[in-house]
Formats: structure tokens, sequence, C-alpha cells
């Protein structure tokens, strides 16, 4: 059996959070400088240290520090140094983790971006903050691109679609719903405010590789992923949907591997409760639906935040392990906090856990994890253990060397804008010009006669079979948790190339399981 050492309870006992039982998710709460970020930075080092690779959004650039060593002359190394010698950490060392540097605005790490079209329009209508009608209006305007196989990678195309479509009201009402100027005009605006807060720039190519965040390196050591959300914070909801949206990625594309012996990834989602403010139930659903069955894809998501009760009870009873730092009754609401947070914890008839939550000093904090029968321990007042790299951010010089050294240096780092539904668009209304023009001139039956001017996905996809020997494959069918697309690797072959070219220009989960199956035949 696997554990991570947490610290010591008032008896000297050692509490350890069990690896095998990490996917079964955990809380870290507590009230600003209780200590949180701290047990946060040590619990992202033991899980690197022991083959897992980590996710972590840094929001005040603190989290940096990981990826270099603590050092003896640190203004209060004093006091880390006497907590390990109190907890009889004897091997306790100054130590660096392996770190990848991430940011949505490619500013102080390697670019984050995905697609319009893997973003999904439930997640893009909470972005953007539409009404449930102009939402069914994105909803629409997505399936017209799934059905014309019309690529939706960046903000381009989706301006490009939803202005072909207030030109083209009548038509696109007629086959999928009423469809209003006013509803697009609206859905516009809200693009034009989101651009003005750069977040345009998440969506576009490459788009990330969830592989990439379950890196090891030549010691064993988990990555330790963190994106730095400082100034990602300044639109709390795109954190959060961003974050949940990584979550979604995982659950769609990880393979079921039950209980693992330790976890594939584990999630550390800060400022939690900006995920769940003003949120709607059938949001709160999904993200329910999503947390509760990811454990059994091998990730365990953390959720810290200062306050236990900003976690719906839903999710909160996902949740096997605790970590609860001290909470201030000062407010009603403080109050109601603390009595909470005690009846959440297995009961310890040695210790008054409300009374406990108040007086905890930071550093402290009351500790439940899960056993190997799946139950809670009784909850136990824990000195926690100090981490072994920096506390605090990194100089600028140090983040470019870091990055420089990055295994994913140069993957991301440079944006590419392939044809997509932008270009598409903009060919066809040159070419209608044109092909109007040539029917006055010549008349219609004689135009019809030639090849027409646009060609179609489908001679695409030939053409780039014979040209490529190794090309992409149908795509992995599509999730339907958030109603989007989801496309896997390529196989090789230059008839797979084909087919996956198809696939991916159709972007359809009809197209793509037709596709795989011609494909299967074809091979064997």
């Amino acid at each position: 059996m696997s554990t991570i050492f947490l610290g010591r309870n008032q008896d000297g006992e050692a509490q350890e959070l069990r690896l095998d039982r990490a996917n079964r998710h955990g809380l870290i709460a507590g009230a600003t400088g209780t200590g949180k970020t701290v047990t946060l930075q040590g619990l992202a080092e033991s899980f690197s240290a022991a083959g897992v690779p980590v996710f972590v959004a840094d929001v005040k650039g603190d989290l940096a520090g990981l990826a270099v060593p603590g050092s003896a002359k640190f203004k209060h190394a004093d006091k880390l140094e006497g907590r390990a010698a109190e907890l009889g950490m004897d091997d306790y060392a100054y130590a660096d983790f392996p770190v990848i540097f991430w940011d949505l605005f490619g500013e102080q790490g390697h670019p984050v971006r995905t697609t319009v079209s893997e973003m999904g329009p439930l997640l893009l209508a909470r972005l953007l903050d539409l009404n449930e009608t102009q939402e069914g209006v994105l909803q629409i305007v997505f399936r017209h691109a799934d059905d014309n196989g019309l690529l939706l990678l960046d903000f381009e195309d989706l301006r490009s679609l939803l202005a072909w479509a207030a030109d083209h009201t009548d038509e696109v009402s007629g086959e999928y719903g009423r469809v209003t100027k006013a509803s697009i005009g609206a859905i516009q605006r809200a693009l034009l405010t989101f651009e003005s807060e750069g977040a345009d720039k998440f969506f576009g190519e490459p788009a990330l590789e969830v592989d990439d965040l379950f890196r090891v390196d030549a010691a064993g050591r988990g990555f330790i992923s963190i994106l730095a959300a400082d100034k990602l914070m300044r639109s709390p909801k795109l954190y959060a949907t961003y974050l949940f949206w990584l979550l979604a990625e995982l659950f769609e594309t990880l393979p079921e591997v039950g209980d693992p012996e330790k976890p594939k990834l584990v999630f550390f989602f800060d400022e939690a409760h900006l995920l769940f403010d003003d949120t709607p139930k059938a949001f709160q659903d999904t993200i329910e639906t999503v947390v509760r069955l990811i454990r059994s894809k091998g990730v365990g998501v953390f959720f810290v935040t200062q306050n236990p009760i900003d976690i719906p009870d839903d999710v909160a009873g996902q949740i096997g392990n605790r970590v609860q730092h001290a909470l201030r009754a000062f407010t009603p609401r403080d109050q109601k906090a603390i009595k909470a947070a005690a009846q959440t914890f297995r009961i310890n008839p040695e210790l008054d856990v409300a009374t406990a939550i108040t007086e905890l000093k930071t550093g402290e904090a009351l500790v439940s994890t899960l056993g190997e029968d799946g139950a809670p321990s009784v909850v136990q007042r824990t000195l926690i253990k100090p981490p072994q790299s920096r506390l605090g951010p990194l100089s600028t010089g140090e983040r470019a060397v870091i990055l420089g050294a990055s295994p994913l240096a140069g993957k991301y780092d440079m944006p590419v804008d392939r044809e997509s539904a932008a270009e598409v668009i903009a060919q066809k209304m040159v070419d209608a010009a044109a092909t109007a023009a040539e029917v006055e001139e010549k008349g219609e039956a004689e135009v019809r006669k030639r090849e027409r001017k646009s060609t179609s996905i489908w001679g695409k996809a030939i053409s780039r079979g014979t040209k490529v020997a190794a090309g992409s494959a149908a795509g992995m069918a599509a999730r339907t948790v958030l109603g989007k697309k989801s496309r896997a690797n390529p196989m090789a072959s230059g008839v797979t190339s084909a087919a996956g070219s198809i696939a991916t220009d159709l972007a359809g989960p009809v197209v793509g399981s037709f596709v795989r199956n011609l494909v299967g035949g074809l091979m064997r």
C-alpha cells in the first residue's frame, strides 16, 4: 500500500492519504491565510514524487515555486525546518519538481487552446452569458456547421457563420427552427465583449492534447502542469469554465480503469466556488455527473475553496478526502459553514470539531481520509508537513529558463490557421458572385456543365489521402455530455487519411461512426 504523508496528529500519529483512494476526490478548505496553498503545494509535490502527474491553477503566482527548491535563505525557512523537525521528518530537504507552465494568454507558459467546436455550445453559452433563447440559436448554428462540414476552430469562424446565419434566417429557420436576427445580434455583441477581454486567444490551433498532461520525467516523477491564472482570474467565469472544460475533456478521452493503485492524474481546482456561482441547475447536474464518473477514469479532483459550503451537496457527496483549515465565525454564514464542515467528518469522541475549526493555527488542519475499506477515517487535528520547493513566485528569468527546457517547447507556441468555416464561407461568397456574373453572361444551362468552383469536402479528403501515407483517420465518436465533438489520434495509411479528413471536415457523430466502420472493414 502506497501512501502520502500529510502530517501528524496531536498524539504524534502519522496522517496519510492512500494513493489508491486519491481518485475519490478531495477538499482543501479554510479562510484566507490559514495554509491552504501550502497544503496544496505539499500535496502536489507528494503526488509528483509518487509518479502521479498533477494539474493545478496558480491563481496568485505562488505555486510556480514548485519548479525550484526552497532555500535556507527564505525568510520563513526556520519555521519550515522547525515544523519538519517537529514532525520527525529526518529526511526533509529542499527540492524542485518537474513542471510545465501553461497560460491561456501565452505570456507565462505554453498557450492553451481548444477549438470552438471542442468547447461546444453549452459551455460557450455559459461563457457568453446567453439566455435560453440565445443558447438555442447557438445550438442551431453549431448543428448547421456540423451538417455542412464547416469547421469551427476560432472566433473568426463563429463570427463568419453567425453573419451568414443573420443573412439567411429564413433558410436556417426552415430547417432547424426559428432563428431571429435579434438573437444572432445578441450573440455577436457578447462575442465582441468576450474578445475585448482577450479570451478569443483561447480558441484556435494547435489545440491542447490532453495526453501532454500525463507526462513523467526520467526519474519517474509526474510532471506538475501549472496554469498561470492570475490574469485569467480577472474573468472568473472564463477561469471556471475553462477548468471544467478541461475536466470534461479528460472525462471524455480517458478509458475506464476502476480504482487503480494510484491516480492517473490529480486535478486541483482552486477557487472552486467560481464553478458553482450563478450556475443553472442543468449545468450543475452536468458538473456532478462528470465529478461522479471521472474517478473511474483514474482522475482525482481536489476542490480548493475558502468555505466548504461553496460546494453543492451533490458534488460534496462525492468527496472522500478532506483537509479543513481554520474558519472564522464572524458572520451567520461563517457559523453555518463551521457547523456544516463539522458534520462532514467522522466523529472523534476526543475532539470537539466545531470548536477546533475556529482554533486551528496556521499550518494546522482537521484531516480525514478514506481507508482501505473506503470508509473515512476519524477526524484528527493535524500539523501539516512543510513543502520542499519554494514558497513564492519565480522571477521572469527563472520562468524563461524553465520554459526553454520544457519537453513541450515549440509544440504549442505558434498558432496555426488552417482552412475552416471563415475561409469556406468567404470563398463561397466569392464563388457565388463569380457564378452569378457567369450565368448572366453564358446562361445557367452552360454554367451547370462545368465543375463546381468550391471543392467539396469529399474531394478534398481524397486529395489528401493520395498525398499522405500517414494521415488522420476517423475521429473518436462524439461524446454527449457537453454536446460537442471530440476526435481521436490518426491511424496510418492513405485510405484512412482520406476517410479521416472526411470525418474531421464533417465533424459529425454519424459520419465519424460510418467512416470508422468503413475503414475497419477495409483494414480487415
